[in-house]
């Protein structure tokens, strides 16, 4: 079987090794495939391993020897589900790899707002606490986290793994959820979106993105948020209105935003939130960690063995 990886370097920069993948089949690895390369990259292989390489009906429809797609990724929008079955594809992509790697990238956000650690690592090395009357000052009033409300939207596997990290931050937790009896958790409290909004100190996204709820921290939502809470977003750009945050961070709606994602990625030239104040933006980093991309590497040869052996697992659009 000729295994074709296009877009490797996302799940692999070279920390990584592919030998588990080559031990399958034959493999051929591309660090990055632009649109009008893929036909040609991938014209003769039988299981194919992208991450946002976009495989619509046009493209699939000149691959006839594609058997499988993985996905390595937990999203597959990217994927013309309809077009795949059509030509007889399977695909599969892969759960639960990042979660202990977005929930910290989500407390990294949130401290590095609450704590403004480089502010003051700037401070210092500009000479002023050398230049300080006193032994300790702060730059900005720091809010302690203790007896502060966490509010989720989205519970799923992230979401309760952060609502975890702030219980043991010692925070209250408020969610909004689709099944909340089928999820409840201890000490978790679940509530209407207008309520989480209204009564958290931090509100943190972690529902994939739908179009039921695209933009749904819209201008309405931030107004409810009180002036000193914090938005946190590593789930979807498109769940949150950028030209409403931007114009709530200006007007002091609320008193920071930490984002790991942005509605078109790598950002268009003119992203309002790259300039807003108080806006701390990441690149689509929080599911990378080093141990995060070796378990997605795991499950993607475990779908491409599962694959060869007639017994696909984490099959989806079936």
């Amino acid at each position: 079987m000729q295994i074709t990886v296009l877009d490797g370097r996302a799940m692999n920069p070279g920390d990584l090794s592919w030998q588990p993948l080559q031990r399958l089949g034959r493999l051929d690895v591309y660090d990055y495939t632009p649109p009008k390369q893929v036909v040609e990259r991938a014209e003769f292989a039988d299981i194919l391993l992208v991450n946002k390489v976009v495989l619509n009906e046009e493209v699939l429809r000149q691959l006839p020897n594609l058997q499988c797609i993985c996905v390595t990724a937990t999203g597959y929008n990217n994927i013309d589900l309809e077009a795949a079955r059509e030509c007889g594809i399977l695909v599969c992509n892969a759960v639960g790899y990042s979660t202990d790697s977005v929930a910290q990238h989500v407390f990294a956000l949130l401290l590095a707002l609450a704590n403004q650690v480089h502010a003051h690592h700037i401070s210092v090395q500009a000479g002023e606490w050398r230049r300080s009357d006193d032994f300790s000052y702060t730059l900005y009033a720091i809010p302690e986290l203790a007896g502060k409300t966490f509010g989720i939207y989205g519970f799923g596997r992230i979401g309760q793994r952060v609502a975890e990290l702030a219980q043991a931050f010692g925070m209250k937790v408020l969610a909004t959820h689709k099944h909340p009896e089928r999820d409840a958790r201890p000490g978790v409290r679940f509530v209407d979106l207008p309520t989480l909004f209204a009564q958290s100190d931090v509100v943190s996204l972690h529902a994939p993105l739908s179009d039921e709820n695209r933009e749904i921290v819209n201008a309405e939502m931030l107004k409810r948020m009180k002036p000193s809470a914090y938005l946190i977003n590593t789930g979807r750009g498109g769940l949150v209105d950028e030209q409403a945050l931007q114009r709530a961070l200006q007007q002091g709606q609320l008193a920071g935003a930490g984002l790991d994602v942005l509605s078109v990625e790598p950002p268009s030239d003119g992203n309002v939130l790259t300039t807003a104040p108080n806006c701390l933006i990441t690149p689509h980093m929080a599911w990378a960690t080093q141990a995060s991309r070796q378990r997605l590497l795991d499950i993607t040869v475990e779908n491409v063995r599962g694959f060869l052996m007639a017994e696909l697992q984490n099959e989806v659009g079936r």
